[in-house]
């Protein structure tokens, strides 16, 4: 007896109507969250760092938020000499060694990160720029750049990026500059920077300490984001935290005559300004060469106006003022870093790790669910698959023989769903076919293949 021809349209719309009522209620559900979002947002979600503090006991604050070591409150260099490091109100050093060695192995590609992409590669007849771009497993993109100045000495350079009174004269992007703390013996420094960006973002406001070390006419200089107890935060401008900005800045030789009369600068930048990094990386891919070819220019009038006999600023006067390390140092520092890092990682080693039982639990889970719930073969489907693209993430299951089991009960169910399935049956008998043995193994396969099960 022939088939009418109508039951195909019933079958997808029973596949269209099932879709709907699983998918619906999400959306509604994703929707409703990011209109309350948006509508309802205290005052503690600006700065929810804040409001757990309030919460918790009283202790002594440290600035440095996991972005910094301190290992004692004087460093001693290899020829003997010793310098203290700048401290905030509450005596904890705002820059550290840390900081500077963290600096070093990025200069010397020693930090162990991701591959840098390069993104840009320009040039004037007195300025080459080249810039590349990274994107680590968690935090904003990173950027990392070369600049390469013509007839510049690394001290002017020093001077020009460190004085935040003349910036204010070529920088358009910075609209206000302030010191709030300045250590004499150190050249350390805690700033108070504004910018202002392009119309997708707002103002935002940075407390920025910073320090310069000077290893035989290299000069590392670190800036990076550090609170403030002295400088309570707002709504607007809003305040960026995380914030990393710190160079490189040596003699280089001459693309035109070879001679050590040019400047290099390596700079090393990332920063967490509230809004979507694809949004950050779309604006900072724009604007990079409109804000670099300023560079220049700036320099120049800079040069001329030193060579004027201008006085300095105070903040290039704090630029004069660096602590002296040799390389030598810096190696021993590495190395006193490298073993306290490996005496930490044997004492996690020596710790039993379950990171694989829960995608054992979210397999088993998905199976149990799916089999309890009795809304069609789409809506079991749609369950697995979710839960197959959780135990996907990460390494490979450690207990192959489990798997199995579960896959087991999988394909079990699979089969009798789908041909007791009422859109699904009419097609089987039409067309002569049903899940057979055959098929169950070559689907267990695809799964086990998919789940990396050696």
């Amino acid at each position: 007896m022939p088939i009418p021809l109508f039951r195909t349209p019933t079958i997808i719309i029973d596949i269209i109507t099932d879709l709907a009522v699983f998918i619906t209620p999400l959306w509604i559900a994703v929707i409703v969250g990011v209109v309350l979002g948006w509508a309802w947002k205290p005052n503690w979600a600006f700065d929810p760092k804040h409001a757990l503090q309030k919460l918790r006991s009283p202790r002594p604050s440290n600035p440095l938020n996991d972005t910094a070591f301190t290992y004692s409150t004087t460093t001693t260099t290899s020829d003997g000499s010793s310098f203290e490091r700048e401290k905030d109100a509450s005596g904890n050093a705002a820059v550290t060694e840390h900081d500077l060695l963290h600096l070093w192995k990025l200069v010397e590609e020693k930090e162990g990160g991701p591959a840098w992409i390069q993104m840009m590669d320009r040039s004037t007849p007195t300025m080459s720029y080249q810039a590349w771009r990274r994107d680590p497993e968690s935090g904003p993109p990173q950027y990392r750049s070369r600049t390469v100045f013509e007839d510049a000495s690394p001290e002017l350079v020093r001077d020009f990026f460190w004085d935040d009174e003349f910036r204010l004269k070529w920088d358009d992007m910075l609209i206000h500059a302030s010191t709030i703390q300045e250590c004499a013996l150190t050249g350390a420094m805690m700033v108070h920077w504004v910018r202002k960006f392009p119309f997708f973002c707002s103002d935002r406001e940075y407390i920025i300490g910073r320090r310069i070390w000077d290893a035989g006419q290299i000069y590392y200089c670190v800036t990076k984001g550090v609170p403030c107890l002295s400088m309570p935060r707002h709504n607007k401008p809003k305040r960026v935290d995380l914030y990393y900005s710190s160079w490189c800045i040596r003699a280089v030789k001459s693309r035109k005559d070879g001679q050590l009369t040019s400047c290099e600068v390596l700079l090393f930048h990332h920063e967490d300004m509230g809004i979507p990094w694809e949004i950050a990386k779309l604006g900072v891919r724009q604007g990079m060469w409109g804000a670099v070819k300023k560079f220049d220019p700036g320099l120049r009038t800079y040069k001329k106006q030193r060579a004027s006999g201008v006085p300095l600023s105070p903040c290039a006067c704090a630029a004069n003022i660096n602590s002296k390390v040799s390389m030598d140092y810096m190696r021993s520092l590495e190395n006193t870093t490298s073993d306290l890092l490996e005496t930490e990682n044997q004492d996690s080693s020596d710790k039993p790790v379950g990171r694989n039982i829960p995608k054992l639990l979210i397999v088993g889970g998905a199976i149990a669910l799916a089999c309890t719930l009795d809304q069609g073969l789409l809506t079991k489907a749609v369950i697995f698959g979710v839960a197959r693209r959780f135990a996907k993430m990460g390494r490979r299951f450690e207990f192959p023989l489990a798997v199995e089991l579960e896959v087991e009960m999988l394909l079990l169910a699979f089969g009798a769903t789908v041909y007791s399935g009422s859109s699904w049956q009419p097609w089987f008998k039409r067309n002569g076919v049903g899940p057979t043995s055959y098929d169950i193994s070559v689907r267990k396969h695809e799964i086990l293949t998919d789940c990396h099960v050696s």
